[in-house]
């Protein structure tokens, strides 16, 4: 399981998961992607999948493939949202658990800031994938959720700049990991743009030489 994580909300994790998640479907390998942002739970409309069944489903034990929701647009790409109102709250210790095994690689993306639901994907991931932008205040919650991942024992694999057209020796020095990918802006239909499209590719072709 990988985590996608960054301490601020905006910088790029919901839209690195559906592209990475696209990317590694594009070279013929199964993708699942969970959204676990119960308060910002957004994944699904990036997507255009229904919000309904999702993670709430897994929690209380129902099969992952209840709540899985195949993209109009992506093969091999499943996608489990987040539970929709704050009201609908769940144990993600009880659901991302059970993620793993239903998919060739499964993604998380990760909600933001410090809290307990930032901690858990993070404790429970094999890895975790940090994603930031190149803003000072962006990168300083970036390396806020790299030491939260080391306090609990997940090894980082590195680091996606979004809105970047090239890697900043400085980003690395800051949050001691390597930047695998350069995402540049999109704009409004980030995913829809070539070049985009294209880095996710690259940044899979790096993940799966790493055999993750």
């Amino acid at each position: 399981m990988l985590a996608i994580a960054g301490g601020k909300g905006g910088c790029g994790k919901t839209t690195t998961t559906l592209g990475l998640a696209g990317a590694l479907g594009r070279t013929r390998r199964s993708a699942l992607a969970a959204d676990a942002d119960v308060d910002m739970p957004d994944l699904h409309l990036l997507a255009a999948v229904e919000p309904t069944p999702n993670l709430a489903a897994v929690a209380a034990g129902e099969d992952v493939e209840t709540a899985t929701h195949p993209p109009p647009n992506l093969s091999g790409v499943g996608i489990v949202p987040a539970p929709r109102t704050m009201g609908e709250r769940i144990s993600l210790a009880d659901a991302l658990p059970r993620l793993p095994g239903t998919a060739d690689h499964v993604l998380v993306d990760c909600p933001a800031g410090a809290g307990p639901d930032a901690a858990t994907p993070l404790r429970i991931a094999d890895h975790v994938l940090l994603v930031t932008t190149p803003d000072p205040a962006c990168l300083r919650d970036a390396a806020k959720t790299a030491a939260m991942a080391r306090a609990l024992g997940t090894t980082i694999i590195g680091v996606v700049l979004t809105r970047a057209d090239r890697p900043l020796p400085r980003v690395q020095r800051l949050l001691g990991t390597p930047v695998l990918a350069s995402i540049p802006d999109g704009g409004v239909a980030v995913l829809s743009d070539e070049s985009v499209v294209r880095a996710y590719d690259r940044l899979a072709s790096v993940l799966l030489s790493k055999r993750l």
